[in-house]
C-alpha cells in the first residue's frame, strides 16, 4: 500500500471514533444511574425493549422463510427477491414510515378496512413494531440467506435420500448448518430495531409511553422536552454499547473467525 494513503485511512478512522468519544466524555458518570432510572427514561428503555423483542420475533416468523426462499430459488428470482429486500436498507427511514403511514392510514390501503373493525394502526405502539419490524427484517434475511447459500444442499439431499421429510430435513440439518447465520441475522435485527428512529418517528409519533423509544426519546430531550439531556447522553451511551455488543456477539458466531 503506497504510503500516502495512511493519512486519508487515519482521518477516516477519526471521523469514526472522535465523535463516539466526544459522546463519551460528556457522560455525567456521577449521576449515570439516576439518568437511566428516570421514569421517563425507563419508559422509554422499556418501550424500545419490548417493541424490539416483538419485532425480532415477527423477522424470524416472516424471515426464515423469505430467505428459504432466495437461497433456493434460481439466480434471476433470487437478484429480484433480494434487490427488493435490500430496498429498506438503502431507502431513507422517513420515506419508509410515510410508506406505512399511506399503506396503513386513515386514507391508506388497509386503513379503511381496517378501521371497520375498529383497529388502528398508526400512533400506536403496534405501529412501533411494524416500523421496526420494516427496518429491521432485511438484516435477518441476507444473513440468513447468505448462510444457507454457503452451505449448499448436499446435506439436504442426502437427508432426503435416506428418507427424510421436507420438515425433518428443514429442523435437522437446514438450519442447524445455518445457525451462524441465523444467530448473527437475530441479533443484527434486534439491533437495527432498538435503534429505529425515522419510520417510527413518522408512523408511530412520539407520545410518551406509547411510542416514544430511545431514539426519540433522546431526540426530544435534546429539542428541550421530555427527558433531560442528562438522561438523553447516558440513554445515547447505553445505545452505543447495545451496538458494540451486537457487534461483538456477531463476530463471534461467524465460523473461521480468529477470536
Amino acid at each position: 500500500m503506497p504510503p500516502v494513503l495512511a493519512l486519508p485511512a487515519v482521518v477516516g478512522l477519526a471521523l469514526l471514533v472522535v465523535p463516539l468519544a466526544a459522546l463519551i466524555a460528556r457522560v455525567e458518570w456521577s449521576t449515570l444511574w439516576a439518568d437511566i432510572t428516570a421514569p421517563a427514561a425507563l419508559s422509554a428503555l422499556g418501550l424500545s425493549l419490548q417493541t424490539a423483542l416483538v419485532a425480532t420475533a415477527l423477522c424470524l416468523v416472516l424471515g426464515v422463510p423469505l430467505a428459504l426462499v432466495i437461497a433456493r430459488a434460481g439466480s434471476r428470482t433470487a437478484a429480484a427477491l433480494r434487490a427488493l429486500v435490500t430496498v429498506p436498507l438503502v431507502l431513507p427511514p422517513m420515506v419508509g414510515g410515510v410508506a406505512l403511514l399511506f399503506l396503513f392510514g386513515r386514507s391508506g390501503w388497509l386503513g379503511p378496512v381496517l378501521a371497520q373493525w375498529g383497529v388502528q394502526v398508526p400512533f400506536t405502539t403496534t405501529a412501533v413494531v411494524l416500523a421496526q419490524t420494516f427496518v429491521a427484517l432485511p438484516f435477518l434475511v441476507l444473513a440468513l440467506e447468505g448462510s444457507l447459500r454457503s452451505t449448499g444442499v448436499g446435506y439436504e439431499q442426502t437427508a432426503a435420500g435416506l428418507g427424510a421429510g421436507r420438515w425433518t430435513t428443514l429442523w435437522r440439518v437446514t438450519l442447524p448448518l445455518a445457525t451462524p447465520g441465523l444467530v448473527a441475522g437475530t441479533v443484527l435485527s434486534f439491533a437495527r430495531a432498538v435503534g429505529e428512529f425515522g419510520a417510527t418517528a413518522l408512523f408511530a409519533g412520539n407520545a410518551p409511553g406509547v411510542t416514544q423509544t430511545m431514539p426519540l426519546a433522546i431526540y426530544t430531550a435534546f429539542n428541550g422536552a421530555g427527558v433531560t439531556q442528562g438522561s438523553a447522553v447516558a440513554l445515547s451511551l447505553l445505545l452505543l454499547v447495545t451496538a458494540v455488543s451486537v457487534l461483538l456477539l456477531v463476530r463471534a458466531w461467524r465460523p473461521g473467525v480468529p477470536r
